[in-house]
């Protein structure tokens, strides 16, 4: 999968995404099939099995990069540990290293993340863990003992699991939310990864936030489809994409007839194609809601002027068929 663009999750309904209760939600389905679309019109496959998989794939991927990131503050503690016992172990060691502060790796939150049922489960089944990354485990580790947050936690005399959860929440945002080594990282590891970490960040601070002492070993991850119906959104809207193609640009040309289709830029082409499949194809999701998605989209996706472009086409074609009573929604 190419990247297409950089930094678009983290922008898109940021609100919707942040108040859902599953992992892989349709504003993220959107974005995959905007992907996958542009993907099967510029590599010339004409598959539309083999591309619907590709896209059920890519979904999958960023679920394992949720759990990845989540397994990511164990390996930091562990690695903590592993310090802490390599310095015991010195001919000499000092009274600090003798007697070191153990606040941080006796972190009630991640004791508890540690144990975490369905982790354990996604670490076995998908033999995933962070043990061939040490050097990146130790400079990330190294950048969060000088920071002020480590400090103030360390020194503090406050001793709860709401704090010990605070300090991640606050590590993993100002530490491996907008972390380029990490993201050069998983992009080695994964081609979907780089792409999806920034709105797969906004799920895993969900999560820590989330996460409730009593709750212990069986703490509820999110899920990655909330039911079925998301899943069938997501197989539906990507076909009648690809196969109402000619109509939706018919439909296009005719609401740009002072532009050449052929000037339109590619990727509002396919954005214009995904909204109007939404539009015409689930009666149940307001014209405005998928408007307002899709000219998010534009607007990061293609050029400066995408999203009005998109915006203003989109609306003139709405407009024309409710004229011809071929679209009756609101």
């Amino acid at each position: 999968m190419c990247k297409l663009i950089k930094n678009a999750y983290f922008c898109i309904s940021l609100t919707t995404v942040l108040i859902n209760k599953f992992m892989i939600n349709r504003v993220l389905i959107r974005l995959k099939i905007i992907q996958i679309v542009y993907a099967y019109y510029q590599n010339g496959s004409k598959n539309l099995d083999s591309a619907e998989k590709e896209l059920f794939f890519s979904l999958s991927k960023a679920y394992d990069l949720y759990n990845y990131l989540l397994i990511l503050m164990v390996a930091l503690t562990n690695y903590a540990q592993k310090r802490i016992d390599a310095a015991k172990a010195k001919l000499a060691p000092t009274a600090e290293e003798l007697y070191p502060n153990l606040k941080f790796v006796e972190n009630q939150f991640i004791s508890q993340l540690e144990v975490n049922k369905q982790l354990l489960d996604f670490s076995a089944n998908q033999k995933r863990s962070w043990d061939n990354d040490e050097d990146f485990i130790k400079n990330l580790y190294e950048q969060i003992i000088v920071s002020d947050t480590y400090k103030e936690y360390m020194a503090s005399s406050e001793k709860s699991y709401e704090a010990d959860r605070e300090l991640w929440r606050k590590l993993y945002k100002t530490l491996i939310l907008n972390n380029t080594a990490l993201d050069t990282l998983l992009e080695d590891q994964s081609l979907y990864w780089n792409d999806d970490k920034e709105i797969v960040d906004t799920f895993v601070m969900k999560t820590i936030k989330r996460f409730e002492e009593k709750n212990g070993a069986n703490q509820e991850l999110l899920p990655e489809f909330k039911d079925d119906e998301d899943r069938e959104f997501a197989r539906r809207l990507f076909r009648r994409t690809i196969l109402n193609c000619d109509y939706y640009r018919h439909l296009i040309s005719e609401n740009t007839r002072n532009w050449d289709l052929e000037r339109v830029a590619f990727m509002d082409v396919v954005i214009m194609q995904c909204a109007l499949a939404e539009i015409l194809s689930f009666p149940n999701i307001p014209i405005s809601v998928s408007l307002n998605e899709y000219v998010e989209v534009a607007k990061i996706y293609s050029t400066v002027k995408s999203g009005s472009f998109v915006n203003g086409t989109l609306d003139g074609i709405v407009n024309q068929l409710k004229k011809e009573g071929k679209l009756t929604k609101k």
